[in-house]
């Protein structure tokens, strides 16, 4: 395993580091301000990201986590590196370079597994920054770590499907410019249980479709990109041709959708730590506490040289998966995928909370970015599968080998 930068890689990383410099952190308290003002529609997205998005495909730094011709061609070890420097500042780097979430693993969904039609209608204006979308899979009552347990409906009638349901925490969906939600739901309940579940596209203005409540996360609306939204489902049709790939492929579709999203969510995660380790470096070495600065404090320093270890492991273990996802495939990558989503939330976690600490009051305040760096990364534990669900599997695969 080489994972030494490429030119590619190198070019685009000094790239996207001067684009961060000049455009997204000074940005950051631009953000901070049009989102506290008190005449701005709430859902929607701030004006500085469309600014930042035009600045950013200018530079051609856009659709860089797609491989192949439809995004930048990059491999997922070219790509680690620039997804770790967008998560610096992940309220801001990721949408400017259309890299953010839920987006981002929509538009691989419908590249793989969409028809020509459903690349061209929803594909395309995905790709140039035009509409958002939402991937509405969770549900409030049943326990969604088991997707086997979601009971969304979706039930063909002539040359429809329709659609009842109750869906929540669908991220991006109180955006005014979502427009698609990409819906998981029950087809054959009789089916073999991996078997039972099918994916449609369902336009955000199709009658029935009612998004009920922006869900907050630690008291975050996380309004910067759109919220969390509670959707209700009630008799809403839509054209057989909205179905993706086929009945009761569900399932399948989901889970190769779900393995890339792992790997970009760790690896902004990185970044996430870069950044909370650098604050609290800078904490340390302003502020003097019982006669020293906070750097000369055992305790302190204990918590840096932790937190710089931690990173460079979790780094390691990311660049790892992401070689494995280039040479052996997702499958074969399984393990890795498991264990980096298992380590990485709960580590970035660590030396969040340690930034935190060495901030006193200001590091829980709107003053710095840490508290609501720290909940949206404890979301991590659960989004795209809980930590327990994770360690399940692979316990299983790794007793699977001393059995007879």
């Amino acid at each position: 395993m080489d994972f030494a930068y490429d030119a590619r890689t190198e070019e685009l990383r000094e790239q996207l580091l001067a684009f961060m410099d000049e455009h997204v952190y000074p940005a950051e308290p631009v953000l901070a301000a049009q989102l506290a003002d008190p005449d701005r529609d709430r859902w929607a997205v701030p004006p500085v990201i469309a600014d930042l998005q035009a600045a950013a495909r200018k530079q051609k730094l856009w659709n860089l986590f797609l491989p192949g011709e439809l995004g930048a061609g990059l491999s997922n070890l070219q790509y680690a590196p620039l997804a770790e420097i967008t998560g610096r500042s992940i309220q801001l780097a990721p949408p400017a370079l259309n890299c953010a979430a839920p987006d981002t693993g929509n538009m691989e969904l419908l590249a793989q597994f969409g028809s020509a039609e459903q690349r061209e209608r929803w594909l395309r204006p995905l790709l140039d920054g035009r509409i958002r979308s939402a991937f509405a899979m969770t549900e409030p009552e049943v326990a969604s770590s088991d997707a086997t347990n979601i009971e969304t409906r979706i039930e063909r009638d002539g040359d429809a499907y329709v659609v009842n349901g109750r869906k929540w925490y669908i991220t991006g969906a109180m955006n005014p410019d979502c427009r698609i939600l990409i819906v998981m739901g029950k087809t054959d309940p009789a089916a073999e249980p991996h078997r039972r579940q099918s994916m449609l596209l369902v336009p955000r203005d199709t009658p029935g479709v009612t998004v009920r409540r922006g869900m907050t996360v630690f008291g975050y609306d996380d309004a910067d990109h759109g919220g969390h939204a509670e959707v209700l489902f009630e008799d809403v049709r839509v054209p057989v041709g909205n179905l993706i790939g086929e009945e009761g492929t569900g399932f399948a579709i989901a889970q190769a959708r779900l393995g890339p999203g792992r790997i970009h969510h760790c690896m902004r995660a990185i970044g996430i730590a870069e950044r909370a380790l650098e604050l609290m470096c800078r904490r340390a070495s302003e502020r003097v506490a019982f006669g020293k600065p906070l750097a000369e404090q055992g305790v302190v320093q204990d918590w840096i040289a932790e937190s710089r270890v931690r990173i460079e492991q979790l780094r390691l273990l990311v660049l790892k998966t992401a070689w494995l996802m280039d040479t052996v495939g997702n499958r074969g990558a399984h393990t890795e995928i498991q264990a980096i989503k298992i380590a990485t939330p709960r580590t970035v976690e660590w030396i969040l909370d340690k930034a935190v600490q060495a901030h006193g009051a200001a590091g829980v305040s709107q003053d710095t970015p840490l508290a609501q760096l720290w909940a949206g990364n404890r979301t991590l534990r659960l989004a795209d599968g809980p930590d327990e669900v994770h360690k399940r599997s692979l316990a299983r695969r790794e007793l699977r080998q001393y059995r007879r």
